[in-house]
């Protein structure tokens, strides 16, 4: 088997890559290794990754399609996991333009990739974002997803709507998962969970916005991981529907000061804390629906926040270097 992995040298995309990796799958993972964050955090992640024989890596901007068709063109392609993408939704205040070309651009290059190769499966990245304002909780598959709270999950919610058009018109199996907040090591340096450790251990204030009033259905890695796996060995029933749609997250809304006392806890210090007005392009809460993930794939999150961030603590007590 074949899989391409996109944003291989990300987050979630290099754990994904060692998961499948040691299970003697053959990788090409695909990167641009950008400086929206620190490289060398990129290039870290890819050093796990380049010691396995059935890895290849290319770097490359999926915005480029003509490059991404030329350099796999006629290739066999068992299945594409498309996690690349401008992540951050403060960031998207900024950078508007860098969000439309690698979310959306990109995302009609791997799908283009996908028709061109009559792949058996794409999974692609989603996002909790694309429930916006909604009140309701918890945010379920079929909620309306009409009210962006910022243009992040609005690149998110086109990439669904995309994905539902190709799949129709080209009979191309289609996977979305909206992943809610992702924690855990190797993680993101622009996650809060990232930066609150980072400013507790060097003892500068930390911004807490909405001055706390805010909850966040945390979903450590290794859950979000194993998701993903059970997604791809239970692809679409194509007899019934060629695209689908699953919230991965923990069901189970964590409020912010809790996880900033666990990070105080586990890291023996107390924060400066600096009380904030919510921020653009934030919510106050994420709850994710997980029973059409349990019912289809039997999917069960088992990493809880405390278990969780005490992994990331550990994790970032060997690797100092990251938090400079």
């Amino acid at each position: 088997m074949t899989i391409i992995v996109t944003g291989a040298a990300g987050f979630i995309g290099s754990h994904v890559c060692k998961a499948l990796l040691k299970q003697s799958i053959d990788i090409i993972g695909i990167d641009n290794l950008n400086d929206y964050y620190e490289p060398a955090l990129k290039h870290a992640r890819l050093g796990l990754l380049t010691p396995y024989k059935n890895f290849t890596f290319h770097e490359l901007d999926i915005e480029n399609n003509q490059e991404i068709n030329s350099r796999f063109s006629g290739l066999k392609i068992d299945a594409i996991i498309h996690l690349a993408a401008q992540a951050g939704v403060r960031y998207s205040l900024e950078k508007p333009f860098s969000y439309t070309q690698a979310n959306v651009t990109g995302f009609l290059s791997l799908l283009e990739l996908a028709r061109n190769n009559d792949v058996n499966h794409m999974i692609y990245a989603s996002s909790s974002s694309v429930y916006g304002r909604n009140s309701k909780t918890p945010f379920h598959e079929d909620d309306q997803t009409v009210l962006p709270a910022s243009l992040y999950g609005a690149t998110k919610q086109a990439n669904e709507l995309m994905a539902s058009s190709y799949a129709h018109l080209y009979q191309i199996p289609l996977t979305g998962l909206r992943f809610f907040t992702v924690y855990g090591p190797w993680g993101r340096p622009d996650m809060a969970y990232w930066m609150f450790t980072k400013n507790i251990m060097k003892e500068k204030p930390i911004n807490i916005f909405n001055h706390g009033d805010m909850a966040r259905d945390f979903t450590y890695i290794d859950d979000i991981v194993t998701g993903i796996l059970a997604v791809l060995d239970t692809p679409p029933n194509t007899s019934t529907h060629w695209h689908r749609i699953f919230n991965l997250g923990n069901d189970h809304p964590e409020k912010l000061m809790t996880m900033i006392e666990t990070l105080e806890k586990g890291l023996g210090k107390t924060a400066i804390k600096n009380m904030m007005d919510m921020q653009k392009g934030d919510v106050t809460k994420t709850w994710a629906d997980i029973s059409k993930a349990k019912n289809t794939f039997g999917y069960q999150p088992k990493i809880g926040l405390k278990e969780g961030l005490e992994r990331f603590i550990e994790w970032h007590n060997q690797h100092s270097q990251f938090f400079v």
